[in-house]
């Protein structure tokens, strides 16, 4: 008799849940570079097995995407700001 399978259980190593955004999409653009230097500077020192290569050159687009992301965020919020009011404050930036 088959066991089913629980949709509760942990993805396995090496594949990423389409869902699950490993906390990436919070990240501040400082906190992104920083992820993204240090994940690249493990990619390029080490002894890696392939599949930790693939895991890790994953990791590193997920980080740069997210600095594109808060970088294209700001521009659009700059090209908002009224330089006829230089007085009025831009708009906040959104999470």
């Amino acid at each position: 008799m088959a066991r089913p399978r629980s949709t509760d259980s942990p993805t396995p190593p090496g594949k990423s849940s389409p869902t699950k955004t490993d906390g990436v999409d919070d990240l501040s653009y400082r906190q992104a570079r920083t992820a993204l230097d240090l994940t690249l500077a493990e990619l390029q020192g080490g002894d890696l097995e392939v599949e930790a290569m693939a895991d890790l050159s994953r990791r590193a687009q997920k980080y740069a995407e997210r600095c594109e992301a808060v970088l294209d965020q700001v521009e659009q919020e700059v090209m908002q700001w009224d330089p006829d009011y230089p007085a009025q404050d831009p708009p906040p930036p959104t999470p």
